[in-house]
């Protein structure tokens, strides 16, 4: 009787032992678990670690904003000052050049004015030129822009070319000071590729003036 007793009694002990092993394991799964759950909230930080890269990297300073809101005006003109140039030009190299000109800055004005849409600055109005900025940055006045327009022919080749090369030249400037300060990767990319693409049109042009 004795003996039956205690074997009652280890049998007892024995599922009590396995029962208290049986809850730590539980809870040890439960705390995996957590530490799951810590896993997937540290994988679920990982995209927001990667978005504050992203815009670190695309980070913009008031040299960008400036470049983006002088060099939209400017192209624009460049643009209006190419679409003379299929009825009034006398050379085909002139038409060709000003196809180039615009095929070139349209896409630009584009990224241009996405990035101050992006930056929630307003992207300068078509047509709304601060005439205050006229002459400046190469820029066409009111009556060179007329006088172009009035032009054909010879006479517009060497206007044309004339004003362009002028206009140029304050686009490769705005470019490097874009270069300089600007803190935007994107934008300092186009203002290297400005400074290199316009630089050799300016050479081109000199050369059909008979400069070179």
């Amino acid at each position: 009787m004795i003996r039956k007793r205690s074997l009652v009694r280890r049998t007892a002990a024995v599922a009590a032992a396995g029962a208290a092993l049986f809850v730590l394991a539980a809870c040890g799964g439960d705390e995996s678990g957590t530490a799951g759950h810590g896993g997937h909230g540290a994988a679920s930080a990982t995209p927001s670690a990667s978005a504050s890269a992203s815009a670190s990297a695309g980070k913009h300073n008031p040299a960008d904003v400036a470049f983006a809101k002088g060099m939209i005006p400017h192209h624009r003109q460049a643009v209006e000052m190419a679409d003379l140039a299929p009825g009034r030009a006398g050379s085909a190299e002139v038409r060709k050049l000003a196809a180039d000109i615009e095929k070139a800055q349209a896409p630009e004005i584009r990224a241009l004015s996405g990035w101050l849409t992006s930056w929630g600055e307003e992207v300068p109005a078509a047509g709304a030129m601060d005439h205050s900025a006229h002459g400046m940055g190469g820029m066409m006045t009111d009556e060179e822009m007329s006088g172009l327009g009035d032009a054909s022919g010879r006479a517009f080749d060497t206007a044309f070319l004339e004003l362009m090369i002028k206009h140029h030249e304050g686009a490769v400037e705005m470019a490097r000071t874009e270069r300089a300060d600007g803190s935007h990767g994107p934008a300092t990319k186009m203002a290297g590729e400005i400074i290199a693409s316009q630089s050799a049109e300016i050479e081109r042009m000199r050369k059909l003036l008979g400069e070179d």
